[in-house]
Protein backbone atom coordinates (compact mmCIF):
# COMPACT_ATOMS: atom_id res chain seq x y z
CA UNK A 1 0.00 0.00 0.00
CA UNK A 2 1.44 3.33 -1.02
CA UNK A 3 2.41 5.66 1.77
CA UNK A 4 0.51 8.55 2.70
CA UNK A 5 2.59 12.10 1.43
CA UNK A 6 2.75 14.21 4.62
CA UNK A 7 1.68 17.89 4.12
CA UNK A 8 4.43 20.18 3.29
CA UNK A 9 5.72 22.88 5.56
CA UNK A 10 3.62 25.51 5.20
CA UNK A 11 5.96 28.52 4.81
CA UNK A 12 7.92 26.56 2.19
CA UNK A 13 7.61 29.13 -0.64
CA UNK A 14 9.27 31.70 1.80
CA UNK A 15 11.29 29.39 3.06
CA UNK A 16 12.68 28.92 -0.54
CA UNK A 17 13.21 32.41 -1.07
CA UNK A 18 15.87 32.30 1.96
CA UNK A 19 17.48 28.99 0.29
CA UNK A 20 17.82 30.62 -3.02
CA UNK A 21 19.38 33.71 -1.83
CA UNK A 22 22.20 31.57 0.07
CA UNK A 23 22.91 29.60 -2.99
CA UNK A 24 22.77 32.44 -5.23
CA UNK A 25 25.39 34.02 -3.08
CA UNK A 26 27.90 31.25 -2.89
CA UNK A 27 27.01 30.80 -6.82
CA UNK A 28 27.80 34.49 -7.52
CA UNK A 29 31.00 34.18 -4.87
CA UNK A 30 32.36 31.02 -7.00
CA UNK A 31 32.52 33.54 -10.02
CA UNK A 32 33.08 37.25 -8.70
CA UNK A 33 36.24 36.65 -8.61
CA UNK A 34 37.16 36.59 -12.17
CA UNK A 35 37.06 39.87 -13.07
CA UNK A 36 39.53 41.26 -10.18
CA UNK A 37 42.04 39.08 -11.33
CA UNK A 38 43.53 41.55 -13.66
CA UNK A 39 43.30 44.41 -11.13
CA UNK A 40 44.46 42.14 -7.67
CA UNK A 41 47.14 41.37 -10.49
CA UNK A 42 48.16 44.74 -10.74
CA UNK A 43 48.25 44.96 -6.49
CA UNK A 44 49.42 41.99 -5.34
CA UNK A 45 51.29 40.30 -8.39
CA UNK A 46 50.18 36.57 -8.23
CA UNK A 47 52.43 34.06 -10.17
CA UNK A 48 50.20 32.14 -12.29
CA UNK A 49 49.93 28.97 -10.51
CA UNK A 50 48.58 31.06 -7.48
CA UNK A 51 46.35 32.85 -9.99
CA UNK A 52 44.83 28.99 -10.15
CA UNK A 53 44.65 28.30 -6.68
CA UNK A 54 42.98 31.25 -6.07
CA UNK A 55 40.31 30.82 -9.18
CA UNK A 56 39.63 26.99 -7.43
CA UNK A 57 40.99 26.65 -4.12
CA UNK A 58 37.24 27.88 -2.96
CA UNK A 59 35.86 25.24 -5.26
CA UNK A 60 38.01 22.26 -4.10
CA UNK A 61 37.39 23.15 -0.32
CA UNK A 62 33.96 22.53 -1.08
CA UNK A 63 34.14 19.50 -2.83
CA UNK A 64 36.38 18.25 -0.82
CA UNK A 65 34.34 18.87 2.34
CA UNK A 66 30.49 18.49 0.88
CA UNK A 67 30.07 14.78 1.50
CA UNK A 68 31.30 15.19 5.40
CA UNK A 69 29.33 18.25 6.30
CA UNK A 70 26.24 16.81 4.71
CA UNK A 71 26.27 14.48 6.93
CA UNK A 72 26.92 16.48 9.66
CA UNK A 73 23.97 18.44 8.67
CA UNK A 74 21.77 15.04 8.43
CA UNK A 75 22.91 14.52 12.47
CA UNK A 76 23.18 17.93 13.89
CA UNK A 77 20.35 20.00 12.20
CA UNK A 78 20.14 21.08 9.17
CA UNK A 79 19.25 24.85 9.81
CA UNK A 80 21.50 24.78 12.38
CA UNK A 81 24.58 23.89 10.09
CA UNK A 82 23.47 26.15 7.46
CA UNK A 83 23.14 29.21 9.57
CA UNK A 84 26.36 28.50 11.15
CA UNK A 85 27.98 28.04 7.95
CA UNK A 86 26.42 31.31 7.02
CA UNK A 87 28.16 33.44 9.83
CA UNK A 88 31.09 31.85 9.12
CA UNK A 89 30.95 32.97 5.32
CA UNK A 90 30.85 36.56 6.26
CA UNK A 91 33.61 36.57 8.10
CA UNK A 92 35.71 34.68 5.40
CA UNK A 93 34.72 37.58 3.55
CA UNK A 94 35.74 39.96 5.19
CA UNK A 95 39.38 38.51 5.67
CA UNK A 96 39.50 37.83 1.83
CA UNK A 97 38.74 41.68 1.27
CA UNK A 98 41.64 42.49 3.42
CA UNK A 99 44.09 40.14 2.07
CA UNK A 100 47.66 42.28 1.67
CA UNK A 101 49.32 39.66 -0.57
CA UNK A 102 48.46 36.53 -2.87
CA UNK A 103 48.85 33.33 -0.09
CA UNK A 104 46.55 35.31 2.40
CA UNK A 105 43.94 35.75 -0.60
CA UNK A 106 44.27 31.61 -0.85
CA UNK A 107 44.07 30.82 2.65
CA UNK A 108 41.09 33.37 2.43
CA UNK A 109 39.52 31.55 -0.25
CA UNK A 110 39.97 28.34 1.51
CA UNK A 111 38.29 29.50 4.44
CA UNK A 112 35.40 30.86 2.47
CA UNK A 113 35.17 27.13 1.00
CA UNK A 114 35.07 25.63 4.53
CA UNK A 115 32.45 27.57 4.95
CA UNK A 116 30.31 27.82 2.31
CA UNK A 117 30.60 23.44 2.17
CA UNK A 118 28.01 23.90 5.83
CA UNK A 119 25.78 25.70 3.24
CA UNK A 120 25.54 24.13 0.57
CA UNK A 121 24.52 20.75 1.41
CA UNK A 122 21.90 21.92 4.04
CA UNK A 123 19.81 23.90 1.26
CA UNK A 124 19.06 20.90 -1.30
CA UNK A 125 18.59 18.70 2.07
CA UNK A 126 15.75 21.31 3.30
CA UNK A 127 14.37 21.50 0.31
CA UNK A 128 13.90 17.87 -0.33
CA UNK A 129 11.60 17.67 3.10
CA UNK A 130 9.89 21.06 2.23
CA UNK A 131 8.37 20.13 -1.18
CA UNK A 132 7.56 15.77 -0.53
CA UNK A 133 5.42 15.92 -3.83
CA UNK A 134 7.26 15.60 -6.83
CA UNK A 135 6.18 18.28 -8.80
CA UNK A 136 6.50 21.02 -6.72
CA UNK A 137 9.89 19.68 -5.59
CA UNK A 138 11.07 19.40 -9.34
CA UNK A 139 10.04 23.23 -9.91
CA UNK A 140 11.79 23.94 -6.30
CA UNK A 141 14.68 22.42 -7.38
CA UNK A 142 14.52 24.08 -10.56
CA UNK A 143 14.81 27.21 -9.35
CA UNK A 144 17.68 26.37 -6.85
CA UNK A 145 19.52 25.30 -10.12
CA UNK A 146 18.56 28.52 -11.64
CA UNK A 147 20.02 30.11 -8.88
CA UNK A 148 23.53 27.79 -9.54
CA UNK A 149 23.91 28.37 -12.64
CA UNK A 150 22.42 32.11 -13.08
CA UNK A 151 24.87 33.44 -9.80
CA UNK A 152 27.75 32.07 -11.62
CA UNK A 153 26.83 34.19 -14.30
CA UNK A 154 26.05 37.02 -12.31
CA UNK A 155 29.13 37.04 -10.56
CA UNK A 156 30.61 38.99 -13.39
CA UNK A 157 28.06 41.53 -13.57
CA UNK A 158 28.10 42.27 -9.55
CA UNK A 159 32.36 41.97 -9.60
CA UNK A 160 31.62 44.55 -12.53
CA UNK A 161 29.66 46.93 -11.06
CA UNK A 162 31.75 47.18 -7.61
CA UNK A 163 35.32 47.52 -9.70
CA UNK A 164 34.28 50.45 -11.60
CA UNK A 165 33.95 52.15 -8.05
CA UNK A 166 36.07 50.27 -5.66
CA UNK A 167 38.91 48.31 -5.05
CA UNK A 168 38.87 44.63 -6.12
CA UNK A 169 38.06 43.15 -2.55
CA UNK A 170 34.89 44.83 -2.49
CA UNK A 171 33.98 41.95 -4.54
CA UNK A 172 34.01 39.72 -1.12
CA UNK A 173 33.28 42.58 1.40
CA UNK A 174 29.51 43.00 -0.29
CA UNK A 175 29.03 39.46 1.14
CA UNK A 176 28.90 40.83 4.71
CA UNK A 177 25.81 42.52 4.56
CA UNK A 178 23.95 40.11 2.69
CA UNK A 179 25.11 37.19 5.23
CA UNK A 180 23.62 39.19 7.95
CA UNK A 181 20.26 39.48 6.00
CA UNK A 182 20.16 35.75 5.45
CA UNK A 183 20.75 35.06 9.08
CA UNK A 184 18.06 36.79 10.38
CA UNK A 185 15.68 35.85 7.80
CA UNK A 186 16.89 32.19 8.00
CA UNK A 187 16.61 31.90 12.01
CA UNK A 188 12.54 32.75 11.33
CA UNK A 189 11.82 31.11 8.07
CA UNK A 190 13.71 27.64 7.68
CA UNK A 191 12.54 24.77 9.40
CA UNK A 192 14.66 22.45 11.22
CA UNK A 193 14.96 18.78 10.32
CA UNK A 194 17.59 16.09 10.82
CA UNK A 195 17.88 12.19 10.33
CA UNK A 196 16.64 10.63 13.21
CA UNK A 197 18.62 7.67 12.84
CA UNK A 198 21.67 8.68 11.76
CA UNK A 199 24.20 5.93 12.84
CA UNK A 200 28.06 6.77 13.56
CA UNK A 201 30.04 9.34 12.14
CA UNK A 202 33.32 8.56 10.53
CA UNK A 203 36.54 10.58 11.20
CA UNK A 204 38.85 8.87 8.92
CA UNK A 205 36.33 8.24 6.18
CA UNK A 206 36.05 12.35 5.95
CA UNK A 207 39.65 12.42 5.75
CA UNK A 208 40.13 9.45 3.19
CA UNK A 209 37.82 11.68 1.34
CA UNK A 210 39.58 14.79 1.55
CA UNK A 211 42.85 12.55 0.64
CA UNK A 212 41.37 11.30 -2.30
CA UNK A 213 40.52 14.63 -4.47
CA UNK A 214 42.90 17.35 -3.00
CA UNK A 215 46.01 15.29 -4.64
CA UNK A 216 45.00 14.39 -7.61
CA UNK A 217 43.72 18.36 -8.07
CA UNK A 218 47.48 18.83 -6.84
CA UNK A 219 49.22 16.54 -9.39
CA UNK A 220 47.28 18.49 -12.40
CA UNK A 221 48.64 21.62 -11.39
CA UNK A 222 51.96 20.88 -10.74
CA UNK A 223 52.60 18.47 -13.92
CA UNK A 224 50.89 21.54 -15.83
CA UNK A 225 53.59 24.22 -14.21
CA UNK A 226 56.55 22.32 -14.01
CA UNK A 227 56.19 18.95 -15.86
CA UNK A 228 56.26 15.03 -14.59
CA UNK A 229 58.41 15.03 -10.70
CA UNK A 230 58.51 12.66 -7.96
CA UNK A 231 56.06 15.04 -5.97
CA UNK A 232 53.33 14.78 -9.09
CA UNK A 233 53.66 10.83 -9.16
CA UNK A 234 53.54 10.82 -5.22
CA UNK A 235 50.55 13.18 -4.96
CA UNK A 236 48.83 11.03 -8.14
CA UNK A 237 49.71 7.38 -5.86
CA UNK A 238 48.08 8.94 -2.76
CA UNK A 239 45.41 10.08 -4.28
CA UNK A 240 43.94 7.08 -6.04
CA UNK A 241 44.89 4.71 -3.20
CA UNK A 242 42.69 6.93 -0.97
CA UNK A 243 40.53 6.77 -3.55
CA UNK A 244 40.10 3.16 -3.87
CA UNK A 245 40.56 2.69 0.12
CA UNK A 246 37.69 5.15 0.90
CA UNK A 247 35.19 3.04 -1.76
CA UNK A 248 36.16 0.13 -0.04
CA UNK A 249 35.51 1.30 3.20
CA UNK A 250 32.19 2.67 2.95
CA UNK A 251 31.20 -0.92 1.27
CA UNK A 252 32.01 -2.18 4.69
CA UNK A 253 30.81 0.42 7.05
CA UNK A 254 26.83 0.24 7.89
CA UNK A 255 26.44 4.26 7.77
CA UNK A 256 28.80 5.00 5.12
CA UNK A 257 29.49 8.56 5.01
CA UNK A 258 28.86 8.24 1.29
CA UNK A 259 26.60 5.17 -0.34
CA UNK A 260 28.73 3.74 -2.88
CA UNK A 261 25.74 1.32 -3.69
CA UNK A 262 23.80 4.29 -5.00
CA UNK A 263 26.25 4.59 -8.26
CA UNK A 264 25.21 0.73 -9.04
CA UNK A 265 22.56 2.73 -10.45
CA UNK A 266 22.79 3.88 -13.73
CA UNK A 267 20.13 6.52 -13.96
CA UNK A 268 21.85 7.89 -10.45
CA UNK A 269 25.50 7.48 -12.03
CA UNK A 270 24.42 9.02 -15.30
CA UNK A 271 22.54 12.01 -13.38
CA UNK A 272 26.04 12.59 -11.23
CA UNK A 273 28.51 12.09 -14.42
CA UNK A 274 26.00 14.64 -16.26
CA UNK A 275 26.19 16.73 -13.28
CA UNK A 276 29.32 16.88 -12.92
CA UNK A 277 30.66 17.21 -16.67
CA UNK A 278 28.20 20.67 -16.96
CA UNK A 279 30.02 22.72 -14.67
CA UNK A 280 33.46 21.14 -15.45
CA UNK A 281 32.82 22.79 -19.08
CA UNK A 282 30.95 26.04 -17.29
CA UNK A 283 33.50 27.33 -15.18
CA UNK A 284 36.73 25.87 -17.20
CA UNK A 285 35.62 28.57 -19.70
CA UNK A 286 34.22 31.22 -18.07
CA UNK A 287 37.06 31.22 -15.41
CA UNK A 288 39.24 32.58 -18.39
CA UNK A 289 36.57 34.12 -20.49
CA UNK A 290 36.23 37.24 -18.02
CA UNK A 291 39.75 37.68 -18.48
CA UNK A 292 39.94 37.79 -22.00
CA UNK A 293 37.32 40.04 -22.44
CA UNK A 294 39.38 42.67 -20.41
CA UNK A 295 42.49 41.81 -21.29
CA UNK A 296 42.22 40.73 -25.12
CA UNK A 297 39.00 43.03 -25.81
CA UNK A 298 39.82 45.51 -23.71
CA UNK A 299 36.56 45.65 -22.15
CA UNK A 300 36.46 47.59 -18.93
CA UNK A 301 34.70 45.19 -15.80
CA UNK A 302 31.15 46.48 -16.46
CA UNK A 303 31.22 46.01 -19.99
CA UNK A 304 33.11 42.79 -19.60
CA UNK A 305 30.25 41.76 -17.18
CA UNK A 306 27.36 42.73 -19.00
CA UNK A 307 28.32 41.07 -21.94
CA UNK A 308 28.39 37.85 -19.67
CA UNK A 309 24.92 38.65 -18.78
CA UNK A 310 22.95 35.98 -21.47
CA UNK A 311 24.22 32.89 -19.10
CA UNK A 312 22.43 34.68 -16.29
CA UNK A 313 19.22 34.96 -18.56
CA UNK A 314 19.34 31.54 -20.41
CA UNK A 315 19.62 29.57 -17.07
CA UNK A 316 16.80 31.40 -15.90
CA UNK A 317 14.68 30.83 -19.20
CA UNK A 318 15.47 26.91 -18.35
CA UNK A 319 13.04 26.77 -15.52
CA UNK A 320 9.94 27.62 -17.97
CA UNK A 321 11.10 24.90 -20.19
CA UNK A 322 12.39 22.46 -18.58
CA UNK A 323 9.10 21.05 -17.79
CA UNK A 324 7.84 20.87 -21.25
CA UNK A 325 11.30 19.56 -22.63
CA UNK A 326 10.69 16.62 -19.76
CA UNK A 327 7.01 16.29 -21.24
CA UNK A 328 8.01 15.93 -24.60
CA UNK A 329 11.41 13.56 -24.21
CA UNK A 330 11.57 12.31 -20.51
CA UNK A 331 14.02 13.46 -18.58
CA UNK A 332 17.29 11.20 -20.13
CA UNK A 333 16.69 12.72 -23.75
CA UNK A 334 16.17 16.36 -21.92
CA UNK A 335 19.42 15.73 -20.06
CA UNK A 336 21.11 14.99 -23.28
CA UNK A 337 19.71 17.66 -25.16
CA UNK A 338 20.53 20.08 -22.58
CA UNK A 339 23.99 18.88 -23.23
CA UNK A 340 24.22 19.05 -26.20
CA UNK A 341 22.76 22.91 -26.43
CA UNK A 342 25.86 23.61 -23.87
CA UNK A 343 28.56 22.07 -26.36
CA UNK A 344 27.02 24.21 -29.29
CA UNK A 345 27.27 27.10 -27.09
CA UNK A 346 30.70 26.68 -26.35
CA UNK A 347 31.53 25.88 -29.92
CA UNK A 348 29.96 29.05 -30.88
CA UNK A 349 32.03 31.35 -27.93
CA UNK A 350 35.30 29.61 -29.83
CA UNK A 351 34.26 30.87 -33.21
CA UNK A 352 33.34 34.37 -31.63
CA UNK A 353 36.70 34.80 -29.72
CA UNK A 354 37.88 35.83 -33.28
CA UNK A 355 34.89 37.83 -34.65
CA UNK A 356 35.38 42.06 -33.82
CA UNK A 357 31.70 42.44 -31.80
CA UNK A 358 31.25 41.40 -28.49
CA UNK A 359 27.40 40.95 -29.58
CA UNK A 360 28.56 37.59 -31.07
CA UNK A 361 29.61 36.63 -28.01
CA UNK A 362 27.23 37.40 -26.02
CA UNK A 363 24.67 35.79 -28.21
CA UNK A 364 26.92 32.66 -28.19
CA UNK A 365 26.51 32.23 -24.10
CA UNK A 366 22.65 32.21 -24.67
CA UNK A 367 22.58 28.08 -25.96
CA UNK A 368 25.34 27.67 -23.09
CA UNK A 369 23.55 29.24 -20.42
CA UNK A 370 20.33 27.19 -21.35
CA UNK A 371 21.90 24.11 -21.60
CA UNK A 372 23.57 23.89 -18.89
CA UNK A 373 20.31 25.24 -16.65
CA UNK A 374 18.46 22.65 -18.03
CA UNK A 375 20.42 20.27 -17.12
CA UNK A 376 21.50 20.92 -13.84
CA UNK A 377 17.86 21.01 -13.13
CA UNK A 378 17.01 17.71 -13.89
CA UNK A 379 20.40 15.95 -13.04
CA UNK A 380 19.81 17.48 -9.87
CA UNK A 381 15.95 16.85 -9.02
CA UNK A 382 17.14 12.84 -10.42
CA UNK A 383 19.87 12.22 -7.67
CA UNK A 384 17.41 13.93 -4.98
CA UNK A 385 14.42 12.22 -5.57
CA UNK A 386 16.05 8.98 -5.42
CA UNK A 387 16.92 8.62 -1.51
CA UNK A 388 14.46 8.35 1.31
CA UNK A 389 14.28 11.57 3.19
CA UNK A 390 16.47 10.60 5.92
CA UNK A 391 19.04 10.49 3.37
CA UNK A 392 18.57 13.86 1.51
CA UNK A 393 22.40 15.67 3.38
CA UNK A 394 23.90 12.61 2.13
CA UNK A 395 22.55 12.57 -1.01
CA UNK A 396 22.95 16.49 -1.30
CA UNK A 397 26.58 15.81 -0.30
CA UNK A 398 26.80 13.69 -3.67
CA UNK A 399 25.67 15.77 -6.31
CA UNK A 400 26.97 19.62 -5.34
CA UNK A 401 30.16 17.04 -4.94
CA UNK A 402 30.05 16.99 -8.24
CA UNK A 403 28.70 20.36 -9.11
CA UNK A 404 32.06 21.93 -7.04
CA UNK A 405 34.71 19.35 -8.21
CA UNK A 406 33.46 19.47 -11.17
CA UNK A 407 34.31 23.45 -11.63
CA UNK A 408 37.78 23.15 -9.41
CA UNK A 409 38.73 20.38 -11.92
CA UNK A 410 37.06 22.61 -14.71
CA UNK A 411 39.44 25.41 -13.70
CA UNK A 412 42.28 23.74 -13.34
CA UNK A 413 42.01 20.94 -16.24
CA UNK A 414 40.71 23.48 -18.56
CA UNK A 415 42.69 26.08 -17.10
CA UNK A 416 46.05 24.46 -17.33
CA UNK A 417 44.83 23.81 -20.98
CA UNK A 418 44.62 27.35 -21.48
CA UNK A 419 48.16 28.00 -20.07
CA UNK A 420 50.03 24.99 -22.10
CA UNK A 421 47.92 26.34 -25.52
CA UNK A 422 48.99 29.81 -24.78
CA UNK A 423 52.46 29.45 -23.86
CA UNK A 424 53.10 27.02 -27.10
CA UNK A 425 51.75 29.73 -29.09
CA UNK A 426 53.34 32.65 -28.36
CA UNK A 427 55.71 33.97 -31.01
CA UNK A 428 58.43 36.34 -29.19
CA UNK A 429 61.25 38.70 -30.78
CA UNK A 430 64.31 36.32 -30.19
CA UNK A 431 65.67 40.05 -29.08
CA UNK A 432 63.15 40.15 -26.06
CA UNK A 433 64.89 40.36 -22.48
CA UNK A 434 64.94 37.45 -19.91
CA UNK A 435 63.20 38.92 -17.77
CA UNK A 436 59.97 39.90 -20.01
CA UNK A 437 59.74 37.08 -21.65
CA UNK A 438 59.36 34.76 -18.39
CA UNK A 439 56.65 37.71 -17.73
CA UNK A 440 54.83 37.14 -20.92
CA UNK A 441 55.16 33.49 -20.45
CA UNK A 442 53.83 33.27 -17.20
CA UNK A 443 50.34 34.73 -18.12
CA UNK A 444 48.46 37.06 -20.07
CA UNK A 445 48.07 39.07 -17.33
CA UNK A 446 51.44 39.62 -16.16
CA UNK A 447 52.04 40.19 -19.70
CA UNK A 448 50.02 43.28 -20.25
CA UNK A 449 51.25 44.83 -16.99
CA UNK A 450 54.82 44.25 -17.62
CA UNK A 451 55.48 44.14 -21.28
CA UNK A 452 56.70 47.96 -22.77
CA UNK A 453 56.14 46.93 -26.22
CA UNK A 454 52.98 46.90 -27.92
CA UNK A 455 53.93 44.06 -30.08
CA UNK A 456 54.83 41.78 -27.57
CA UNK A 457 51.51 42.62 -25.58
CA UNK A 458 49.71 41.92 -28.87
CA UNK A 459 51.69 38.68 -29.81
CA UNK A 460 50.57 37.59 -26.20
CA UNK A 461 46.25 38.55 -26.84
CA UNK A 462 46.52 36.68 -29.98
CA UNK A 463 48.20 33.43 -28.13
CA UNK A 464 45.52 33.51 -25.65
CA UNK A 465 42.61 34.48 -27.71
CA UNK A 466 43.87 30.65 -29.59
CA UNK A 467 44.45 29.40 -26.15
CA UNK A 468 40.75 29.72 -25.20
CA UNK A 469 38.84 28.77 -28.58
CA UNK A 470 41.06 25.50 -28.36
CA UNK A 471 39.64 24.91 -24.61
CA UNK A 472 36.59 25.98 -25.39
CA UNK A 473 36.32 23.54 -28.06
CA UNK A 474 37.80 20.58 -25.98
CA UNK A 475 35.02 21.80 -23.01
CA UNK A 476 32.94 20.98 -25.86
CA UNK A 477 34.07 17.80 -27.12
CA UNK A 478 33.83 16.43 -23.36
CA UNK A 479 29.76 18.25 -22.84
CA UNK A 480 29.04 15.66 -25.94
CA UNK A 481 30.14 12.41 -24.79
CA UNK A 482 28.29 13.53 -21.26
CA UNK A 483 24.87 13.94 -23.25
CA UNK A 484 25.69 10.66 -24.74
CA UNK A 485 25.89 8.97 -21.56
CA UNK A 486 22.81 10.99 -19.99
CA UNK A 487 20.90 9.59 -23.14
CA UNK A 488 21.30 5.92 -22.48
CA UNK A 489 21.70 6.05 -18.65
CA UNK A 490 18.90 7.73 -17.39
CA UNK A 491 15.36 7.06 -18.00
CA UNK A 492 13.32 8.89 -20.13
CA UNK A 493 10.86 9.36 -17.74
CA UNK A 494 9.69 11.05 -14.70
CA UNK A 495 10.38 9.05 -11.02
CA UNK A 496 7.57 9.16 -8.30
CA UNK A 497 8.21 10.83 -5.62
CA UNK A 498 9.41 9.82 -2.42
CA UNK A 499 7.78 10.29 0.66
CA UNK A 500 9.24 12.38 3.59
CA UNK A 501 8.75 12.70 6.87
CA UNK A 502 6.70 15.65 8.07
CA UNK A 503 8.79 18.83 9.47
CA UNK A 504 7.40 20.86 12.21
CA UNK A 505 6.94 24.13 12.14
Amino acid sequence: MATKVPAPYKRRWAALVVLVGSMLLLAIDGTVLYLAVPSLTADLAPSSTQILWIGDIYALALAGLLVTTGTLADRLGRKRVLLAGTAAFGAASALAAFAPNAEMLIAARLLLGVAGATIMPSTLSIIRNMFPEQGERTRAIAIWSAASAGGMALGPLVGGLLLEHFWWGSVFLINVPVVLVFLVAGAVLLPESRNPRPGRFDLISAAMSMAAVVPLVYAVKHTIGTGVDLRSVLATVVGVTAGVLFVRRQRRLKTPLIDVELFADKAFSGAVLANFVAIFALMGVLFFFSQYLQLVRGLRPLAAGLVELPTTVASILAVAVVGLLVARLGTGRAVGVGLLLAALGLVLVAAAENTGDVLWLAAALLPLGLGIGVAMTLTTDAVISAVPSERAGAASAISEMAFELGGALGIALLGSTVTLVYRASLDLPADLSGATRTAVEDSLATAVNTARDSGVVEAAREAFTTAMQVTSVVAAAITVIAALIAWRTIPSGRKSGTTTTPIEE
